[in-house]
């Protein structure tokens, strides 16, 4: 018979169709098996996906058929992450709008999905840029509005004075707007918040809740809400007599302040220099600073840049006359945005004051070295005993924090407090393509939400896209112009957008009842599907749609809508494929198209080279020649089985009993056995797909060299099986990585398809044990060591054990190995002189 060709087009196109037409990854809701929640992060809809975007979403099915296998009633649905800047820059450079760009990029990017093999429920899939999901996204800015999480103030913005608009911060670019490299100003406008702020506790506390998470992204998270725990103190503006307050960690220098900085946003500055002499120097510092970056401006080799206001504030404990700058390095983000300068204990307040020649104060002396503020080369930060700090002198400053902050809260002069890092979400965005703020202005009523009923507020799809200074939804008048909710007058809508953000907060819920047009999502259902059981995507979104996913799940708990604190039980991040050292991107040219290598090679061959290209948390160097290496091994293993097509009907199944195996099988079974438990541990535990795919190429490697005859006896029937057992035990191994070839020769060796209705393989725990034997090891006819050995160990794998052994190298250091003497099973001698 002719040998059958792998036919890998026809092949994947084929169990690409049965999987959809037969509902594979259809949920049943009904179901009684326990359930597992799968999901890879939803994708923005972009344009056409390169393989290393695959890495995700195979790794996403890997998880899902694995499960199935083992016996899982399976969730794993798929949607689209569909508002964003690049639609809309699309329109505005090319005339395409946005809806119709987006929709051709989701249908190109499905086809790819499609083409990978990787499965989803498409029942349920969801794309944010419909009304039909958008309407929820307004329902639950209405539930965060009505309990005082969503509120309205002015803000900074980036601004770009020649396109005249507002700009994200995805569109600044070193500093330039991304469209015409102007330097980007900032603008401060009304905007609209959620307070996440006063979530950081419980985000803080509830990072112990995440096992399942790593700990790089959790201590990521942490250092994100940054809760810092210490005083703040009311420092008095001299001539108002107004308070002041700074925050600070070290209550203990207290006495060491020489100066107050303020962060170039901080609101107080313009009421402090107003129609003063420095008033214009000051504003202009601090326009010039606040379109620096935030990275910039506290970067640790950044020059300190300041400026005087030509004010003071009082310094409580002493009565002192301190001056008040603004400078570069304080961001309002940190604290009150107001911090002491205390130049002798903090290197950065060090570095300023030898640039302006502001005194330094030494508070803190260490116990062998008598600093002298004159003298000091940097600021000393360690622990000390209080100088120059009235009743508190000679006092450890360790006792001393304690001890002035008691001392300013009984005068009330200071209070202790918690400040965090993490500053309210600022979700309003001056675009077109993005869910519309429900919400509605009226000259008589004021700011009131849209009400429920009239939800969704829909896009006007008819706008003129061009780069002026307001959305395109200021000129739809269609869209601004609405009756007052509460009196029925005249009203104009809020013409801001959500962050898209807020749509990736809560889409996981949707997936549950993707159709309901009645409610966001059904109680009931996702309390028993949530938390999700795992969650895949890259890191970099291990802060921001992490935390706000996070945020937005507690606030849903807390008014009682769902029953679970955190959305994702298991948390794993990709690591990225490069190529040429460098992320994959079309600017750069070093992109690799999935598509071209599916039609070289096969999905399969991507598929396989993907995972074993390393270990997928990290990243990885794409090499063309190991996609040719890949495809060499599935054509190995299509060869190896097809050449016993017409057997495998004529060969009766017999149970395998290792006992009664010849040597050479039993060998093969062992290793059988071993690499069922290798594979199991790699994906059940630790994700190890690359050793996986080693584990299976070793024993296909030991296949090669089992002698397999066409049974004519009953012991070659037996021989047979065991090789019949070794591939279809490869073939359950694999599946889940390479599922078009693993369902195609689980059909050849005579199964009814789906290979993925076969439960995943159990081993056989007394067959991976080997047969051992001691052997005792004689150096010169004296008993030395003893050393347990496989019983068919070769005589030259056992004398390479044997003059290994570190018992023995002892007895051989410096001496002449003239003969080594075998007794099977038995003895080794080793004969020196």
């Amino acid at each position: 018979m002719a040998k059958r060709e792998y036919n890998f087009t026809d092949i994947e196109g084929k169990w690409q169709g049965f999987w959809e037409g037969r509902g594979l990854f259809h949920t049943n809701e009904t179901s009684t098996k326990d359930k597992f929640y799968c999901l890879v992060m939803f994708p923005y809809p972009s344009g056409t996906l390169h393989v290393g975007h695959g890495r995700n979403y195979i790794i996403g099915d890997v998880v899902s058929r694995y499960k199935i296998m083992k016996g899982h009633n399976v969730l794993s649905p798929i949607g689209w992450d569909a508002f964003g800047l690049p639609a809309e820059n699309a329109a505005i450079k090319g005339g395409s709008h946005p809806a119709a760009w987006t929709k051709n990029n989701i249908k190109a990017m499905k086809r790819q999905l499609h083409r990978w093999g990787v499965g989803y429920d498409w029942d349920r899939e969801i794309t944010s840029c419909n009304p039909d999901y958008y309407k929820w996204t307004q329902w639950i800015f209405l539930k965060l509005y009505e309990n005082n999480l969503a509120y309205k103030k002015k803000a900074a913005v980036n601004w770009c004075p020649s396109c005249a608009t507002v700009l994200a911060n995805e569109q600044v670019v070193e500093g330039c707007c991304e469209r015409c490299d102007t330097p980007v100003r900032q603008r401060d406008l009304e905007q609209w918040f959620f307070r996440i702020s006063k979530y950081a506790q419980k985000l803080l506390d509830d990072l112990v809740l995440l096992d399942g998470w790593p700990e790089r992204v959790k201590t990521m998270q942490a250092n994100w809400i940054g809760r810092s725990e210490g005083v703040s103190i009311n420092f008095k503006l001299e001539d108002s007599g107004k308070i002041l307050p700074c925050f600070t960690t070290r209550p203990d220098t207290l006495y060491g302040v020489t100066f107050v900085s303020l962060a170039p946003e901080h609101p107080v500055i313009g009421e402090l220099v107003s129609g003063s002499p420095e008033e214009k120097a000051v504003m202009d510092f601090v326009e010039r600073v606040r379109n620096q970056g935030m990275v910039e401006r506290t970067a640790e080799g950044t020059e300190k840049e300041g400026i005087f206001t030509g004010k003071y504030a009082i310094n409580p404990v002493n009565n002192s006359n301190v001056p008040i700058w603004v400078a570069n390095y304080v961001l309002m983000e940190y604290g009150t945005g107001a911090v002491m300068g205390v130049p002798a204990h903090d290197q950065r307040d060090f570095l300023f004051a030898r640039k302006y020649k502001l005194p330094i104060q030494v508070v803190i002396q260490p116990k062998d070295v008598e600093l002298k503020a004159d003298t000091m080369k940097e600021a000393y930060v360690g622990d000390g005993i209080q100088v120059n700090s009235d009743i508190f002198n000679g006092m450890p400053n360790t006792d001393a924090i304690r001890k002035i902050t008691e001392y300013l809260e009984s005068k009330g002069l200071g209070a202790r407090a918690v400040t965090y890092r993490l500053r309210d979400w600022l979700i309003s965005r001056q675009r077109y393509w993005g869910a519309p703020i429900p919400i509605i202005y009226c000259e008589k009523c004021g700011t009131l939400p849209v009400p429920e009923l009239q939800l969704p507020v829909v896009l006007p799809e008819k706008v003129e896209f061009k780069p002026h200074g307001m959305s395109p939804l200021a000129e739809v008048d269609s869209f601004n112009n609405t009756n007052c909710p509460k009196c029925s007058g005249m009203a104009r809508r809020e013409m801001d957008t959500m962050d898209t953000f807020v749509d990736s907060s809560w889409y996981f819920l949707r997936y549950l009842s993707p159709k309901d047009d009645n409610q966001p999502f059904i109680t009931e259902k996702v309390n028993k599907w949530l938390p999700v059981d795992q969650y895949i995507g890259g890191v970099e979104h291990a802060i921001l749609h992490l935390l706000y996913s996070r945020f937005i799940t507690k606030v849903l708990y807390d008014l009682g809508y769902i029953n679970f604190k955190e959305p994702f039980k298991h948390l794993f991040t990709q690591g990225m494929i490069i190529k040429d050292g460098a992320k994959m991107s079309k600017s750069r040219g070093n992109v690799v198209s999935p598509d071209i290598l599916i039609d070289k090679y096969g999905a399969d061959t991507q598929r396989l080279y993907i995972l074993f290209i390393g270990p997928p948390q990290k990243d990885a160097e794409w090499n063309d020649r190991g996609v040719i290496g890949a495809h060499r091994f599935l054509n190995r293993l299509w060869q190896k089985i097809t050449d016993y097509e017409e057997v495998y009907a004529k060969v009766q199944r017999t149970e395998i009993h290792i006992q009664k195996l010849s040597p050479e099988a039993k060998t093969l079974y062992r290793l059988t056995n071993q690499t069922i438990k290798k594979v199991t541990e790699d994906l059940e535990t630790s994700w190890h797909f690359n050793t996986a795919i080693a584990s299976v190429m070793e024993l296909l490697n030991n296949v090669d060299s089992f002698h397999v005859v066409i049974p004519h006896n009953a012991a070659e029937e037996l021989n047979f099986n065991v090789f019949r057992h070794t591939m279809e035990t490869i073939l359950l191994l694999m599946a889940p990585l390479i599922p078009h070839i693993s369902e195609e020769l689980w059909e050849i060796m005579g199964h009814k398809p789906s290979i993925f209705h076969h439960s995943w393989p159990s081993y056989d725990k007394n067959a991976i044990q080997e047969e051992t034997v001691e052997i005792v090891i004689q150096v010169n006819s004296k008993v030395r060591s003893h050393l347990s050995v496989p019983i068919d160990i070769s005589e030259d794998e056992l004398k390479k054990r044997v003059l290994g052994d570190e018992r023995i190298t002892t007895f051989l250091d410096g001496k002449k190995v003239v003969n080594i003497i075998i007794i099977p099973k038995k003895l080794v001698n080793i004969v020196v002189k």
